[in-house]
């Protein structure tokens, strides 16, 4: 055996199995072995390998074992001569590993080898190409010095910056995502160290290569595609502890003694990102819904004032009442938006409509049980509800408009699309977009045969021209119809442009990549409607609390039809404090590992498959609609 593949998965089933197709496209001309570790997803990544890749070998791990004890358990059932460790969220050329295979054949003192990366929009990924970590050399790399000047070979060295990344050099580190390595190297270095849960594995590895009197290099003639961070998300306060401690221990295992100052200095930087990282992250949450609760409030007191002077008199209502009453409502609304998604970017105006429009149900719910003596005016009450339709769409496009705060207001899809393949794959890729967005804008086809349909917007040959005049936002490469080198050579040719890059595999419902290597990569996929879906959450949550509201307000027409009153109230607050929802799964049924994890419901469906994989609010409303004498059940709140 020439080559073991080696890919450890965690929940990223969509790039994995674009990874996958590549790599399958890829060992045609060379005799290799794949192994896929998983470390016990929940995406359904393993069932996407067995039914896809049988081929390949699958390895599932009961625990997340972290990036090296899941690599070394599949490095030690290897035979091959080269054991490659790839990353799930990268795509590899046709001819990339009989590239990388014949250099380390020509090149016996390789003992690692790492490749050219670009990111999902075609840049290329300084960390291809690293030099040892040293405490200086971190040094200029945490406090920028490596950024503010790249072409030095001292303040540039961590990626060595200054060396032509369309050439092949010597370097120190490989980069984990793609560390080719011989297995007899392997066997007298040893695995990888396995104090390392996920960063630095990969720097302690290539570090003792060289120890071990072999040279790492970075071959520049083959270009991987690398998302990058689909896994991890780089300003989590998790990344930013993982990542720190990783070089903590690398430091204490190399340089000993001489970095206890560099260590200390580590330690600082943890605890000064994460404060940074907990300060921004809590500025960024709290301050519209803040910036909402005081307009709504002023307006609200301001009404009253007004109010007051055209039908009574000034100070009519007790401060003691407007001063609870508003704050209250206020509260309430802000509430309800949360809840609609109203708060989460880009800030679509159908959310925080919906998310008002719960505000004023649960407003005037909680109005009708106040006691008469402590009510304000109905028209108070009608005022304040349409001083927070117009008044909070209103200054979030201000906001928009003024770039001020990085706050996007998205009233629909706006992206211009085209699609590269042959006719019946871009009509298939056009589809999946139709069901995933809500009002895609297709410019149309570009087709990779030149006897495709004349409708076409041109051949792949007029790419570059066919983006910059239709003003196009993201281009889809279709991986049926062309090959890997051919979309990466095209993403290296278009990465000028401003536009994104997404990948449709074959025969696939998902449509994958990654506009930016610090956030997820943003998926098109067909809707299966998964009752986990953040939206779907939300929007079960505020059925149920509608739904309560309804029934305490009244209470004595539906507790009066129920068929087991006793517990009728228990379930109704039950529902109110989030222990219960009204709908669960049938508990009758047996259950399935793979279904979604709900609250426990008073009702159920007839079947849980269904009700997990297609959920829609619409079947919660008429399955309470049909068991509505049932709300009294006795369920178990513990």
């Amino acid at each position: 055996m020439k080559l073991t593949i080696i890919i450890v998965n965690y929940n990223v089933k969509d790039f994995l199995e674009q990874c996958l197709l590549s790599v399958e496209n890829a060992i045609k001309n060379i005799e290799a072995e794949v192994m896929v570790v998983d470390n016990n997803s929940v995406d359904n990544s393993c069932q996407m390998v067995k039914e896809r890749f049988p081929q390949f070998q699958l390895i599932e791990n009961k625990v997340n074992t972290g990036f090296s004890v899941a690599n070394n358990q599949a490095i030690r059932l290897s035979k091959a001569e080269y054991v490659l460790l790839l990353n799930p969220d990268t795509l590899v050329e046709e001819d990339t590993f009989e590239k990388v295979v014949s250099f380390m054949d020509n090149n016996p003192d390789t003992g690692g080898l790492g490749v050219k990366m670009i990111d999902g929009n075609g840049h290329f990924l300084p960390e291809s190409k690293r030099a040892l970590p040293t405490p200086k050399v971190a040094f200029y790399k945490i406090f920028g010095l490596s950024k503010l000047f790249p072409k030095s070979k001292k303040f540039g060295k961590y990626h060595l910056s200054y060396l032509d990344k369309n050439e092949t050099h010597q370097v120190d580190i490989l980069s984990g995502a793609f560390m080719l390595m011989r297995k007899s190297v392997l066997d007298k270095v040893g695995l990888l160290d396995e104090t390392f849960f996920m960063y630095g594995e990969d720097v302690d590895l290539s570090y003792r290569i060289i120890i071990g009197g072999y040279k790492n290099y970075y071959f520049a003639d083959t270009t991987i595609i690398h998302y990058k961070g689909e896994s991890t998300k780089k300003g989590s306060l998790n990344y930013v502890k993982t990542f720190y401690n990783a070089m903590i221990i690398f430091a204490e295992k190399h340089f000993g003694q001489s970095a206890k100052n560099f260590i200390r200095f580590i330690k600082f930087a943890i605890y000064l990102r994460a404060s940074l990282a907990i300060f921004k992250r809590f500025v960024s949450n709290i301050f519209i819904p803040l910036l909402d609760f005081s307009i709504l409030l002023f307006g609200f007191l301001e009404a009253s004032h007004i109010w007051e002077s055209i039908k009574y008199h000034a100070n009519y209502y007790p401060k003691e009442i407007t001063h609870l009453i508003f704050p209250l409502v206020s509260l309430i609304f802000v509430f309800s938006i949360f809840l609609s998604g109203g708060y989460f970017q880009p800030v679509r105006i159908k959310k925080l409509i919906r998310g008002i429009g719960l505000g004023s149900i649960l407003a005037l719910a909680g109005y009708s049980l106040l006691d008469e003596s402590i009510r304000l005016s109905r028209v108070l009450i009608l005022t304040s509800i349409s001083w927070a339709l117009v008044i909070l769409p209103l200054y979030r496009l201000i906001l928009h408009k003024s770039h001020f705060f990085s706050f996007k207001y998205k009233t629909k899809d706006q992206k211009n699309f085209i699609i590269v393949g042959d006719n019946k794959e871009c009509k298939r890729v056009q589809n999946i977009l139709s069901e995933s967005l809500e009002s895609p804008v297709v410019k149309g086809f570009v087709h990779t045969k030149t006897e495709d349909e004349p409708s076409s917007l041109g051949s792949i040959q007029q790419l570059k021209e066919i983006v910059r005049i239709h003003k196009i936002d993201e281009v889809i490469f279709c991986a049926k119809d062309l090959s890997s080198q051919d979309i990466i050579s095209n993403m290296l040719d278009l990465n000028r442009h401003n536009c994104d890059f997404k990948i449709a595999s074959p025969d696939s419902i998902s449509v994958v990549g990654s506009s930016s290597i610090n956030t997820a990569g943003e998926l098109y996929q067909v809707q299966l409607n998964l009752i986990n879906s953040e939206e779907n959450k939300r929007n079960k949550r505020m059925l149920d609390l509608i739904a309560a509201s309804i029934f305490l307000i009244l209470s004595p027409i539906f507790w009066g039809i129920q068929k087991n009153k006793n517990h009728f109230f228990r379930n109704i607050f039950g529902v109110l404090r989030g222990k219960l929802s009204f709908v669960g799964y049938n508990q009758n049924q047996e259950m399935s590992i793979h279904l979604d994890k709900i609250k426990d419901g008073i009702l159920s469906p007839i079947n849980n498959i269904d009700y997990a994989k297609n959920y829609s609010v619409l079947k919660d409303i008429l399955i309470i609609y049909k068991k509505i004498t049932h709300i009294g059940n006795n369920i178990n709140l513990d």
